[in-house]
């Protein structure tokens, strides 16, 4: 189940992805589901895709497993619109890899930030508490 976390975001954003390009085109938001079903399919086989990897990323908060969802979120939800008879335009194929791209992969390279910097500072404080348990150096 520790994938289930990860899941949850990829799809809020996908959704979200969805309502805002049904509103940029003032078309009714609330029919985001039809922009949205094609990529959610192609979500949840990247996320099978990066799981089932040989040497696969472990995690699936990772930047790397992210790359791996966003292409074939992006590649996959592009095939079924076209196999289902909507269209892929250019322009719209363009905006969906990059939007899904700073969505998907975006916020794990947020988290991996973070993360990088909780280490550090965790070290940081680590390094001074051993320093100052150090006895004085008698010869100063």
């Amino acid at each position: 189940m520790r994938y289930l976390p990860a899941v949850i975001v990829d799809i809020v954003l996908v959704l979200v992805f969805a309502a805002i390009g049904r509103a940029s085109h003032d078309e009714n938001p609330a029919e985001f589901l039809l922009t949205a079903w094609p990529f959610l399919i192609a979500l949840l086989v990247g996320h099978l895709v990066a799981a089932l990897l040989p040497g696969r990323p472990r995690r699936p908060w990772s930047v790397l497993w992210g790359a791996i969802v966003w292409i074939v979120t992006v590649a996959g939800g592009m095939l079924i619109r076209v196999l289902s008879g909507d269209t892929a335009e250019v322009p719209f194929i363009v905006v969906a890899t990059i939007v899904l791209g700073v969505f998907l992969v975006g916020w794990r390279a947020i988290t991996a930030l973070f993360r990088r910097r909780r280490a550090a500072a965790g070290a940081a404080d680590t390094a001074e508490e051993a320093e100052s348990e150090l006895p004085e150096d008698p010869l100063r």
